[in-house]
């Protein structure tokens, strides 16, 4: 009104789609804001890649009415499939020419879709090495509305991407369907539902396909589980933990080996740990970052031990390894693998 804005009530109506939905027993209902023209029940119409007739109308209050004019919201039910937020709405001449508009765009957005996944060549080969350096977790995302669809995908982006990439790449309103099973068996990637349902044939096709479909009804626990899924893709980190210092007392030299009469400073060495030489407070051997080698023999006076505690005498060998010193420490490990974190 202050802006004194105004908009012609006659001729074919065009508008926006604000949110669509699937309504048990009505069907998809796309809620639509006239911005031209004025819309009618029983006008033929095109509203994103779908299309269908105007089957009913309803406005804010629940009431079926059988027009609506520019600036009017109003929900609109009669087509063919659920359209995205955004999408233009368009009354047509006639059922045939919104149907045939319709599948003209479905054939463009799958010509789209087919051209993005480009095939491996001798050319394109070291490319797709050094891309896939960094791991991707694929999902296709399925939600009830519109509003849930932009909250989840929102939620997704927001997960740190440093190591893993996330990649939704393919999201929509609607059931779980076979065309997104094939996707998903096609793309190597996780089919990922919100407050919406698996069809029979989709069930049935993913139990065939091996695709796993995850549904959820609470948008924290779905951003939980596929934030623990991308940490479970990382490689895991290997730590190191020290369990024993062993000193060197004694070397005893033989033909074919080193023995070292050694004292357990601290901890507890076993036959299976992996080891360091230290002299003079630097690693003596192996040399390197992340080497280690290992014990040749492990005994307690003449007998073979599996460990040897603090405080106590052992005689070892080291596996390749006989320029043994007195007053070397050799540093007993185990390695872990520890999960990373995003």
């Amino acid at each position: 009104e202050i802006g004194e804005l105004t908009a012609n009530p006659t001729g074919r109506a065009k508008g926006i789609v604000l949110e669509a939905q699937l309504d048990i027993g009505r069907g998809p209902v796309a809620t639509v804001l006239v911005d031209k023209g004025t819309l009618k029940v029983g006008d033929p119409i095109v509203a994103g890649a779908a299309w269908g007739k105007v089957r009913a109308l309803i406005n804010d209050k629940g009431q079926q009415i059988k027009e609506a004019g520019p600036s009017m919201p109003v929900r609109v039910l009669g087509i063919s499939g659920l359209p995205n937020a955004g999408d233009e709405i368009v009354v047509m001449e006639s059922e045939k020419s919104a149907r045939i508009l319709s599948e003209e765009r479905i054939a463009d957005s799958r010509d789209t879709k087919l051209s993005g996944a480009q095939r491996t060549t001798l050319e394109n080969l070291f490319a797709n090495l050094a891309s896939d350096a960094k791991p991707t977790l694929k999902i296709i995302l399925k939600c009830d509305v519109q509003g849930s669809l932009e909250a989840v995908t929102g939620s997704l982006k927001d997960i740190p991407q440093k190591k893993i990439t996330l990649d939704i790449i393919h999201s929509a309103v609607g059931p779980i369907t076979e065309s997104d099973v094939m996707l998903s068996s096609a793309s190597n990637a996780v089919i990922i539902g919100f407050n919406t349902k698996t069809e029979n044939t989709a069930a049935q096709a993913a139990k065939r396909e091996g695709v796993q479909i995850k549904l959820y009804s609470i948008i924290y626990n779905a951003i939980e589980e596929i934030k623990s899924a991308m940490e479970g893709m990382l490689e895991p980190k290997i730590e190191e933990k020290i369990v024993a210092n062993v000193e060197v007392r004694e070397v005893y030299k033989f033909d074919k080996a080193t023995v070292a009469g050694c004292y357990v400073l601290d901890g507890k060495i076993s036959r299976n740990n992996k080891i360091r030489i230290i002299r003079d407070g630097i690693v003596e051997y192996p040399k390197g970052e992340g080497q280690s080698t290992e014990l040749g023999s492990l005994k307690r006076f003449k007998d073979d031990a599996k460990e040897v505690n603090q405080g106590y005498e052992c005689g070892l060998t080291i596996k390749n390894f006989n320029d043994l010193r007195v007053g070397d420490v050799i540093e007993a490990f185990e390695e872990t693998e520890v999960k990373r974190t995003l």
